[in-house]
């Protein structure tokens, strides 16, 4: 691997900015530990930060479930040993990486060749890389147009007839199979299927509409679960699984928190949710501000409202426990109240929430940002947000009896 790639530099500063005691420290959790990732493309840089940090001091997942780059971010930790997790996430990052090219190379989709040479070519050059905002517009068509080699090529055709009945696995802009590869070179799938570490990704079915999750707890996973969970239309195209076509579950549900909370049976458990896009934001103030939140709005997939409804689920839980402890022996004996007792359980949730920062240059497509320096600052923000819940481990509170679900965000409220 290359020295400068950008995820072990921001691997680096993010370690100088740690005190170097915390590198001994290692946090007991003895419960079981899950990380659950969103879908958010180039955003994910910052929950292999994440993911790092635990790994640094000594906390490994359980459990993990993802969606879209979740699951491309989840398959690699889950699917390799825990000596090799890391090696493997740099690796992914840094083939994704988008390489920088000359200023001019925005005309080469449009442009012969034997054109680029010419005066006029190298004034516009010269006068659009002046432009404000110009570097991350030039990022952004350049990927669109290009692709990324071991991400994601485009299929030319399919700028020319979007009508053309191409068939569901081909009505795509971008073929996937350089991603195929660069999983299959990743992923050690049999390790991945026995089960270690659970792993869960997160689909839709494309006729049915549902959500469906596969899980190597219930059977074996492969490549095409993963790119199926990757694939987000209409930019990729559907994976077929057992005969039926599937999407990205992002296009449906993007934060698969509730799928834990739903899991069977109950575990009592402290979970890292590292959410990629922002719930919460300003006024719009032009039509791409608007565009953008929009597509935070969107794509956080009402992440707060999902927890609170859970949080009352479980909280009636509990007090169907504690009613139990009130009753006596022979009315706790009788069919029906057993069956309604049923219903309660003493399992405790330790939610910790790790909100991706926003950015100063990010706009409409921050997560086709593949840029070396963008994902660098956000491999690095997700180590340092990280380490900093850690350190201050508010899964050691005592948890209130009544309460099953115990919430803790990353800017220090408890909650």
């Amino acid at each position: 691997m290359a020295k400068n790639n950008p995820t072990n530099a921001a691997s680096k500063h993010a370690r100088e900015a740690v005190d170097v005691a915390h590198e001994s420290t290692r946090h007991e959790i003895d419960v079981q530990i899950v990380l659950v990732l969103q879908g958010g493309g180039a955003l994910g840089a910052y929950q292999a930060g994440v993911f790092e940090a635990m790994h640094d001091l000594g906390i490994e997942p359980d459990w993990v479930i993802g969606t879209s780059i979740g699951a491309i971010n989840g398959a690699i930790i889950a699917g390799n040993r825990r000596e090799d997790r890391m090696t493997r996430l740099h690796d992914f990052w840094e083939r994704v990486t988008w390489k920088e090219t000359h200023a001019a190379s925005w005309l080469a989709a449009f442009t012969p060749a034997w054109l680029t040479g010419l005066p006029l070519v190298h004034l516009m050059d010269a006068w659009t890389s002046r432009m404000p905002g110009y570097e991350p517009w030039l990022r952004s068509l350049s990927i669109m147009t290009h692709g990324i080699p071991s991400f994601f090529t485009p299929r030319p055709y399919a700028w020319l007839g979007l009508q053309a009945p191409v068939g569901t696995g081909q009505a795509a802009f971008y073929h996937t199979e350089p991603l195929r590869e660069t999983l299959m070179s990743l992923i050690d799938f049999d390790y991945l299927n026995r089960k270690e570490t659970r792993l869960t990704v997160g689909t839709v079915g494309v006729c049915s509409g549902q959500m469906r999750y596969f899980t190597n707890r219930d059977g074996p996973l492969d490549v095409q679960h993963v790119m199926a969970s990757a694939a987000f239309p209409p930019g990729f195209p559907s994976v077929r699984i057992d005969g039926d076509a599937y999407w990205d579950g992002g296009v449906y549900s993007n934060t698969p928190l509730e799928a834990v909370l739903d899991d069977r049976p109950r575990l009592s458990s402290v979970i890292f949710t590292v959410q990629l896009w922002p719930e919460h934001g300003g006024e719009p103030a032009s039509i791409t501000e608007a565009m953008s939140r929009q597509r935070d709005i969107q794509y956080s997939s009402r992440a707060e409202s999902h927890l609170e409804r859970q949080r009352q689920i479980h909280r009636l839980r509990h007090v169907i426990r504690e009613l139990g402890k009130h009753m006596s022996g022979d009315e706790l004996e009788t069919p029906v109240v057993k069956e309604l007792l049923g219903w309660g359980c003493g399992t405790t949730i330790q939610v910790i929430e790790l909100d991706a920062p926003t950015l100063d240059r990010d706009d409409l497509h921050k997560d086709i940002d593949f840029s070396a320096d963008g994902i660098r600052r956000r491999w690095e923000a997700g180590y340092l947000d990280a380490q900093r819940m850690i350190d201050r481990a508010p899964w050691r509170a005592e948890p209130d009896p009544m309460e099953g679900i115990a919430i803790h965000r990353s800017d220090d409220e408890a909650a």
